[in-house]
C-alpha cells in the first residue's frame, strides 16, 4: 500500500492518507460530474423538443389563420365581380370590352381597401395589411372557342369541327389530336357511360387546362388555353370580345387581316348585331351568323390572386349571368409558387 502525504482543512497539517482512498474519493467526483451532464442533457434535450412543439403550433395556427383570411378576402372578392356583372346586366344585353367589368384590377394593397370604409376598426393587424395585395380579372368565356360545342346530340358538330381545325392550323398544332380530342369527347360526353367503370371511358374536363385528360399533349393544351374553353353547355363566340385567331377559326374564308380589321373597328364601336360586322367586312362569303356568333355573354371567368407575404393564393371562378342573376358554376383554388404559377 502506498502512503501519501494529506494536507487536512482543520489543521492545516499534512497527514498520511492511502492511495486508494484518494481513488475512491476521484471515482465519486467523475459519477457526480457525470450524472450532473446527463442531467443537463436531459434538460436541454426536453427544452428543446418543448421549443419545437410550440414553435410547431404557433406556425400550424398562423398558417391556418392566414388560409381562413385568404378565404374570405377571395370570397369577397368574387363577390364584388358579382355585383358588377350583376349592374352590367342591367344596363344592357351587350357585352364588349369597353365596359367596367372588362378593366382589371392591378394589384393593390389591401389596407387601400379597408382604409376606403371608414367604420372599419378590427380585422387584419397592420403588419398583414403590408404583406397582403389584391389583384384580378373578369375574362368574357364565350370569346373563346367552346369545345363542348364540337359535340351535340351525341354526334360530332362538323361546323364546330372546321373552326377547330382552322385553329389548330392557325397555331401549327397536330391534326391527329383534334381527330382524339373530338373522339374521346364524343366518348365521355355520352350518357350512356355516365356510370360506365370502364377505364377507357376518358373524364369530362371541366376546363381548358384539363384537356389533357381526352389525350392532348402538354404543348397543345398550352396553346390552345387561350383560345378555347369548356362550358357546361354550347355557347355562341361574342365577336366583341374574341380574339382575331378566335375570330378567323370561327368564321370560314376570313383572313387574318380582316379579323384585325373587326378588331380595330369594334375598339371604337362595339358591335350591337352580327350584321354591323357583316357591314364592315362586305364580304358575301364571309358571314357572321346568329347560331354561331354574337354580341352577349352568359359565362365568365373570375380570377382572383391574393398575395400575403411569401404566399400567393390563386381562385377561379366560373360564373353564370342570366339577365341581373349571376350565380357561381364552380370554384376552384390554387397555392401558386413564388414567381406567380399555379401549382400543379
Amino acid at each position: 500500500m502506498v502512503y501519501l502525504y494529506k494536507k487536512s482543512a482543520s489543521s492545516g497539517y499534512f497527514t498520511y492518507a492511502s492511495s486508494s482512498q484518494l481513488n475512491s474519493k476521484y471515482r465519486q467526483g467523475g459519477a457526480a460530474l457525470l450524472m450532473a451532464m446527463l442531467t443537463v442533457t436531459l434538460v436541454a434535450t426536453l427544452a428543446a423538443a418543448s421549443l419545437w412543439q410550440q414553435w410547431r403550433s404557433v406556425e400550424v395556427e398562423a398558417a391556418e389563420r392566414q388560409r381562413v383570411q385568404s378565404t374570405w378576402i377571395l370570397t369577397g372578392a368574387l363577390d364584388w365581380a358579382r355585383l358588377i356583372l350583376r349592374e352590367d346586366g342591367r344596363s344592357g344585353t351587350n357585352d364588349y370590352l369597353g365596359e367596367p367589368w372588362a378593366v382589371p384590377l392591378q394589384e393593390s394593397r389591401l389596407s387601400t381597401f379597408l382604409a376606403a370604409d371608414r367604420n372599419n376598426t378590427g380585422g387584419i393587424d397592420s403588419d398583414e395589411q403590408v404583406d397582403a395585395f389584391l389583384s384580378g380579372q373578369i375574362t368574357d368565356m364565350q370569346s373563346r372557342l367552346n369545345v363542348t360545342n364540337l359535340v351535340q346530340d351525341s354526334k360530332i358538330s362538323v361546323v364546330t369541327l372546321a373552326a377547330f381545325h382552322r385553329l389548330f392550323e392557325l397555331l401549327n398544332l397536330p391534326p391527329l389530336e383534334l381527330t382524339l380530342l373530338s373522339t374521346e369527347l364524343q366518348l365521355a360526353m355520352d350518357t350512356r357511360n355516365a356510370r360506365n367503370t370502364d377505364a377507357t371511358v376518358p373524364l369530362l374536363p371541366k376546363n381548358a387546362s384539363q384537356l389533357g385528360w381526352l389525350g392532348l399533349s402538354p404543348g397543345t393544351v398550352a396553346a390552345l388555353q387561350p383560345y378555347v374553353t369548356v362550358l357546361p353547355v354550347p355557347t355562341p363566340v361574342n365577336i366583341n370580345t374574341a380574339s382575331a385567331q378566335v375570330l378567323v377559326a370561327s368564321v370560314p374564308n376570313l383572313s387574318m387581316a380582316q379579323a384585325q380589321k373587326l378588331v380595330a373597328a369594334r375598339a371604337s364601336k362595339y358591335f350591337r348585331s352580327t350584321a354591323d360586322a357583316n357591314d364592315i367586312l362586305n364580304q358575301p362569303t364571309i358571314v357572321f351568323n346568329s347560331t354561331e356568333h354574337g354580341v352577349a355573354t352568359n359565362y365568365f371567368e373570375v380570377l382572383g390572386r391574393l398575395r400575403m407575404g411569401t404566399t400567393t393564393v390563386l381562385e377561379r371562378s366560373l360564373v353564370r349571368r342570366e339577365g341581373s342573376t349571376v350565380t357561381t358554376v364552380q370554384r376552384e383554388r390554387a397555392v401558386a409558387d413564388p414567381v406567380g404559377q399555379a401549382a400543379p
